[in-house]
């Protein structure tokens, strides 16, 4: 079990996140942020999903007046060609994002942003990770994203469920696929001293 001051507060409501810091031994109590990055207009990925991610932290820091407490937030995109897939708003939305990734490479960002309260933002890091799909029909993309895994994920696929089946290749973080890069979260939280020690 890692050492800590005090538990971090996790800027996100996603069980994803949750149990990849629970599965570290990192100590942590859930405070969502309110805030919304459908606002920004930043074509760069890298440098919208790191904007997402301080807006986030940003928000949390500033609704927060226990001093001292780190916080940690993190947003997750999915990157094809020239477009960034977020969340879809819909079924329909989620086999159109599929057929996109079918039979190719896509790249999967993660910004993880660290700040402590009273102090602001510490640090903010994007992790990459490149995968590969295989060809998949669009009866095949109907069925995955009828099976309800698509719901809340950015891409419209989970790579820890069903969607591990499409999966070929993977290059760079698996944990950063499903939404938080274990290792370099570990490294942050470290070296800003959020953890005393790990593991």
């Amino acid at each position: 079990m890692s050492a800590s001051r005090a538990p971090i507060i996790l800027a996100s409501e996603s069980p994803r996140r949750r149990e990849i810091l629970s599965s570290l031994g990192v100590s942590f109590e859930v405070q969502p942020s309110g805030a919304n990055e459908e606002g920004l207009r930043i074509e760069d990925h890298m440098e919208f999903v790191r904007a997402a991610a301080l807006v986030k932290l940003e928000s949390v820091l500033h609704a927060n007046d226990q001093a001292g407490r780190f916080v940690l937030a993190a947003d997750t995109i999915v990157c094809v060609d020239s477009q960034r897939l977020g969340k879809p708003v819909d079924e329909v939305d989620a086999v159109r994002m599929l057929e996109l990734l079918a039979g190719r490479e896509h790249v999967v960002q993660t910004a993880i942003a660290l700040g402590r309260v009273g102090e602001g933002v510490l640090e903010c890091r994007v992790v990459e990770t490149r995968v590969w799909f295989k060809s998949a029909s669009r009866e095949e993309l109907e069925r995955y994203v009828a099976a309800g895994e698509s719901r809340d994920k950015a891409g419209a696929y989970g790579v820890q469920g069903l969607a591990s089946g499409f999966v070929t290749r993977l290059e760079g973080s698996y944990t950063n696929v499903v939404g938080l890069p274990a290792a370099e979260v570990v490294a942050l939280l470290v070296d800003h001293g959020a953890l005393d020690q790990w593991p």
